[in-house]
């Protein structure tokens, strides 16, 4: 285990390299040695380099070869017309403490490399190109990088393509520039964590977005910052992929700029959108796609999030898909859904149980001001549910195929609601959306009843509302109607 110094001021090609005082005086010389498993190479800080530095030769996990920098003052630095550092094959390396900026291609390629921790390195101002990331690997497996800083390049910041095992944690990326430029892109990649990033590109020139994950397999993208860009995520096409506890903002320029979108490049499965505060730009969450393609889009949940300040819906739905939008916190002003009529009618993407509020930063201050009352259902399916605080009033309408109570009667106490079957409501439910509220009622006839705070006149007394319920028979167009009327007592109700 053996550790060569280099320093581009005072060293020379003709020392050993194994001292300070005999350090070797280019990266070139390092190229040609046979490094070995535990070796290590440091440039002296303040030496700039004006070559290409190519890793050659492999590491072992036990004993990775290091590439760092030694002495006082700034980083080392590498300049070059191609890449910064290069390596085709090499296995088990530590990049660290260096700063690689003014290059043509990449900061850091890696193609078919294994095992690689790139930490607290800075680039600027690399690519000459759109296509070359300032991080860029290729067919690899197991890559790591941390805590390092990239700003001011010609297209992507990071470019991952085809590695399995993928962490990118607590780094910066500023204005990745170019017309097809991410702060980050992953694609057919699996296995990924990206976590605890800024990635900003509100000033970079024409970007296209912030993240782009594409056709990826198991992935988490949490806990990042992301601002500015024609998108926040796109994730079009994957499988089991949770973005959760991010700040997602700042994303203009397009129609269809969202903060999170998938669906249009291929199949999405399983997708765990929460915990996400989403606000300041178009669309929230956008399940879309082209026109006649067969995409299919499966177990899509959106939930726990936080909407405001958008100029679209928090949530777009117009291809077709299943899941479900529930328990979301939506900023007045911020429409809540824009779902195409014919998702709507096959009951296949359910609403309920989200939540409008006067003020965001309120309301997360204070989390029971945004579900003021929710009322469960019970298992039994012959008296679903009691809430001394919702009451029938009048239960109107003669409908063809079952009213809304049970016996079309009511105690002062008792909710009872039908339980319909598939062919009346559909196994995903039904929710009836009232002016202070809804009401949602599953399969079974279990119903929840959410009141939001925010469109009360009042915090005391009572209110009521109604609730309108329409059937169509399907083959003989015989359509019927039915109106519930709610008694909702506040008095005790709202803090």
């Amino acid at each position: 285990m053996t550790v060569y110094y280099v320093n581009s001021a005072t060293g020379s090609d003709r020392n050993g390299g194994t001292g300070q005082n005999s350090a070797f005086a280019t990266l070139s010389k390092v190229e040609s040695l046979k490094l070995k498993p535990g070796d290590s190479v440091l440039l002296a800080k303040g030496s700039v380099f004006n070559e290409q530095f190519d890793i050659k030769y492999s590491g072992s996990e036990s004993a990775p070869i290091k590439i760092g920098s030694y002495g006082t003052g700034a980083a080392p630095v590498i300049h070059s017309s191609g890449d910064g550092i290069h390596s085709l094959y090499a296995s088990n390396i530590v990049i660290e403490n260096l700063k690689i900026s003014n290059i043509g291609g990449s900061g850091i390629y890696g193609g078919s490399v294994t095992n690689w921790t790139v930490r607290d390195v800075e680039i600027a101002k690399t690519g000459l190109s759109e296509n070359a990331g300032a991080v860029t690997f290729r067919s690899s497996k197991n890559v790591t990088v941390e805590d390092s800083k990239i700003s001011g390049v010609k297209g992507d910041g990071f470019w991952i393509e085809k590695v399995d095992g993928v962490k990118l944690l607590n780094n910066t990326v500023t204005s990745a520039n170019g017309s097809t430029a991410d702060a980050v892109q992953v694609n057919d990649s699996g296995n990924i964590l990206i976590k605890g990033n800024h990635l900003d590109q509100t000033d970079a020139s024409t970007p296209k977005g912030v993240i782009a994950l594409v056709r990826a397999t198991n992935a988490v993208v949490e806990d990042n910052v992301l601002t500015g860009g024609g998108f926040g995520i796109s994730a079009p096409a994957g499988k089991n992929v949770a973005i959760r506890d991010n700040d997602i903002s700042g994303y203009h320029g397009y129609s269809w700029s969202f903060a999170v979108g998938l669906g249009d490049q291929g199949n999405a499965r399983d997708y765990d959108i929460s915990g996400n505060h989403i606000h300041d730009g178009a669309w929230g969450v956008a399940v879309s796609g082209p026109s006649g393609a067969s995409y299919t889009r499966t177990n899509i949940k959106v939930h726990d999030n936080v909407f405001d300040d958008l100029s679209q819906a928090a949530l777009k739905v117009d291809r077709p898909a299943s899941g479900s939008f529930y328990n979301n916190t939506i900023e007045t002003g911020t429409k809540a859904t824009s779902i195409s009529p014919a998702i709507v009618d096959a009951h296949t993407f359910t609403v309920k149980g989200n939540h409008t509020v006067a003020n965001v930063e309120t309301a997360q201050a204070n989390p029971v001001a945004k579900t003021a009352a929710v009322t469960e259902a019970s298992a039994d399916p012959a008296v679903v549910a009691v809430h001394d605080n919702l009451k029938i009033f009048t239960d109107t309408g003669d409908a063809h195929r079952g009213n809304l109570l049970e016996n079309d009667s009511s105690d002062n106490d008792t909710l009872v609601l039908r339980r319909f079957g598939d062919e009346t409501v559909g196994k995903h439910g039904l929710t009836l959306t009232g002016e202070y509220g809804d009401i949602h009622v599953d399969r079974e006839g279990n119903y929840a009843y959410t009141l939001d705070e925010t469109k009360l006149p009042d915090h005391s007394g009572h209110v009521s509302e109604s609730f309108s319920y329409g059937i169509n028979d399907g083959s003989s167009h015989h359509s019927d109607g039915d109106t519930l009327t709610v008694f909702i007592h506040l008095d005790g109700l709202l803090s």
